[in-house]
């Protein structure tokens, strides 16, 4: 029963937090309380569900909890003592957009006033329901560090006055960046997880969730749709990314006969959308990188050539070391002298990406396929000292083995 009640849980937080703490805050005027309110709700559901089983109607089950908190809390407040009557003769939730109220969320926990890092677990946090030793597990962060972070976040959200509502259109270009910004960290942190682990949540499941969310809710943005796009064709891998034993298992060795079609065939339409309202920019483009692999039998059946394609024209939108890399990985397998070239281009960022451990990855790719079997060997070793991923370590020592250090002394 447990383990039923735990996924009902999951899917009702997924679709209802936002919403909640949304609602709660416009209904009562403060977003800690409303917060505090669903997370309380969360704690009851996980005692009460797990021993009664999963209510009829999971959503509806977290708003009266909810409300009820909120009420307790506000009546044990001397200083609120007269908002219990306000609230208590104020509309029912649900007289305004519920995907109004969620997105409105959203965008006041990736409000500018706010740091990064802050932003990101606000947003775990009230839109996605993630509870704080979930996130601090996630992001390998001491747990009281990142309840004070969240705590700074929310009291700044009410110091500002960070209005709950989507941005006036002269504004919501420049904040619909930092939301889909928000929402890629959220996915790339599940798709490889910092700790290899399995976590409570499936972090990128939620990201794609919510990336469809944004999509759907601001539908003449393009780039919007072009994450959603991204995320779920990337998403759609998830099952044949790891082995049997744990083992990272690369795009290359893949078995596509697990990827999902269906969610493929949803990213596609996804980036259609975007492509018809010709506004084209970095996550459409990355949308298209990975359409493009998904629509390959094989790795080596793949079109190459459109792929360093694509990666040119995402250099004019994102001219990053990490883009750069990504591209000069595409370009060694175009055959001919295509690794020397790619290894020339990789050794030119060494600069910028030195202590990322991709890029000692890749130098130690290429250095194998031309046969430079002992400088290959310490790029992995670099790598192996840069990774906390278990799985990305893994990988790294099954090469070290097949092409051990030697002892140069």
């Amino acid at each position: 029963m447990d383990a039923a009640a735990d996924r009902a849980l999951t899917l009702a937080l997924r679709e209802e937090s936002g919403r909640l703490v949304a609602g709660l805050a416009r209904r009562f005027g403060d977003f800690d309380l409303a917060e505090e309110a669903v997370q309380t709700a969360v704690v009851e559901a996980l005692t009460a569900w797990r021993r009664d089983g999963a209510p009829e109607r999971p959503g509806a089950w977290l708003q009266v909890a909810a409300q009820r908190n909120a009420l307790d809390a506000v009546r044990r407040s001397a200083r609120q003592s007269g908002l219990a009557a306000l609230a208590a003769a104020a509309p029912p939730d649900g007289t305004a957009s519920d995907t109004d109220d969620r997105l409105g969320l959203l965008f006041a926990c990736c409000h500018p006033a706010l740091a990064p890092e802050a932003r990101l677990a606000l947003t775990l946090r009230a839109v996605v329901g993630l509870t704080t030793p979930q996130i601090a597990r996630a992001f390998l962060v001491n747990e009281a560090t990142l309840a004070q972070r969240i705590v700074r976040a929310k009291r700044k959200v009410v110091s500002v006055g960070i209005s709950l509502a989507v941005p006036e259109p002269d504004q919501l270009s420049e904040r619909l960046a930092d939301v889909l910004a928000v929402v890629y960290v959220m996915f790339n942190e599940g798709f490889v997880s910092s700790t290899g682990h399995a976590q409570d949540r499936d972090l990128a499941s939620d990201a794609v969730w919510l990336a469809t969310v944004v999509a759907t809710s601001l539908p003449r943005e393009a780039e919007a749709w072009g994450l959603a796009a991204l995320l779920t064709i990337q998403h759609a891998r998830s099952r044949a990314r790891f082995d049997a034993g744990g083992g990272l298992v690369l795009l290359r060795d893949q078995d596509r006969t697990l990827w999902d079609r269906e969610a493929l065939a949803q990213g596609d339409a996804h980036l259609e959308r975007a492509a018809a309202l010709q506004a084209p920019g970095r996550y459409q483009l990355q949308g298209a990188i990975a359409a493009c692999h998904a629509s390959a039998p094989s790795w080596t059946e793949t079109d190459w050539l459109q792929i360093v394609t694509l990666y040119d024209l995402l250099l004019q939108y994102d001219g990053s070391p990490v883009v750069r890399l990504n591209r000069a990985v595409a370009l060694a397998q175009q055959g001919g002298n295509s690794v020397d070239k790619a290894l020339a281009e990789v050794d030119a960022l060494g600069d910028g990406l030195a202590s990322y451990h991709l890029f000692h990855a890749t130098r130690a790719e290429l250095l194998t396929a031309l046969g430079r079997d002992a400088e290959a060997a310490e790029a992995n070793q670099r790598a192996l000292t840069l990774t906390t991923n278990d799985a990305e370590r893994r990988l790294l020592l099954t090469r070290l083995h097949r092409h051990p250090l030697t002892d140069g002394s």
